[in-house]
């Protein structure tokens, strides 16, 4: 498939903010039960929350570069019973609506108790906020990945380790985030932002591997000889039949060859992985906790890297038609 970059900025961007908020509310919760300290609801909550808006919005105006008539992007929410767009559609509205009411609440400190646990914390609006935020943040996830992994002919997305990877590799980016941010907002929570970014790196390098390795075994569903229903074991497309380009050539294939495809795949696994990861540790080391915006910047633009390699390593089963050209 041909690589759409406002797609690419899309989920990258959206799954960044997603994972920078389920830091934050992770972080909460902790000091809720008393295993992190209490940390000011305005300069870490509040502040966090803005950024993480921030990205869910430019993820959304990132979107509206791939549709020919934005002026009728309202529509895409029309069939949410059937599409899993649709359902994005609607839930990344939703979910931006709880984060931003998430920090108006630690902002403006409006904390009424809503309820008392055993344990005598007390669960109020802010709690009550994150908790639905953080559900809606794993239904876009799952709604995200969904659009590309229930496409059964397109084998390569056709998987559940597809789920697997956009919640891995957002929540990797965002809690790589957190603890950039975590630096100058909230120092205490800093090691423990960059202890998860690390576990959560390393998930998805195993998950993302296991996906490489499964792709890697796959093989054609579809041949030319099945195509046209004749077994002669050599078939060769000569031509297509017509010699300009058309929009099947031009949006189902990347045209980019098999060397610059081990070229991104290579970078992405260093930058998206090994390199944040080295980072990560060395923090949690001791060293200078200024590596972490770094960590951050080479992580995300590995993961922009990666996400362009998902869409060019999906081969729409038309390529065989067109592979005079492709």
């Amino acid at each position: 498939m041909r690589p759409a970059f406002s797609v690419i900025l899309l989920t990258t961007l959206i799954g960044a903010g997603q994972g920078l908020f389920l830091a934050l509310f992770t972080a909460q919760s902790y000091a809720l039960f008393g295993l992190l300290p209490v940390e000011d609801g305005r300069a870490c909550y509040g502040a966090g929350s803005a950024l993480a808006l921030v990205l869910l919005a430019a993820g959304l105006a990132a979107s509206f570069f791939h549709l020919g008539h934005p002026e009728r992007a309202w529509r895409s929410a029309a069939q949410w019973r059937t599409s899993w767009l649709s359902r994005e559609v609607i839930v990344l509205p939703a979910f931006m609506a709880l984060v931003f009411a998430y920090g108006a609440a630690h902002v403006l400190d409006w904390r009424p108790v809503l309820a008392t646990l055993p344990s005598g914390a007390a669960v109020d609006t802010t709690i009550a906020f994150g908790a639905l935020a953080w559900l809606f943040a794993f239904a876009l996830y799952v709604c995200t990945a969904m659009i590309y992994a229930c496409l059964p002919f397109l084998r390569e997305w056709h998987s559940p380790l597809t789920v697997a990877n956009y919640i891995l590799l957002g929540g990797a980016s965002g809690f790589t985030l957190a603890a950039a941010f975590a630096t100058a907002a909230a120092p205490g929570l800093t090691r423990f932002f960059a202890g998860w970014a690390l576990i959560i790196t390393a998930l998805g390098l195993a998950s993302r591997g296991a996906s490489l390795a499964r792709n890697a075994r796959l093989r054609p569903g579809s041949t030319p000889q099945t195509a046209i229903g004749i077994k002669h074991p050599k078939i060769a497309q000569k031509s297509q039949g017509f010699t300009g380009g058309a929009f099947n050539t031009r949006e189902f294939f990347h045209g980019r060859s098999r060397r610059f495809l081990r070229s991104v795949r290579w970078f992405f696994l260093l930058a998206a992985f090994v390199v944040p990861g080295a980072l990560l540790a060395a923090v949690l080391g001791g060293y200078a906790p200024g590596m972490l915006a770094v960590a951050f910047a080479v992580q995300f633009a590995g993961l922009v890297a990666e996400r362009w390699f998902f869409f060019a390593q999906a081969n729409h089963p038309q390529n065989l038609y067109y592979q005079a050209v492709s």
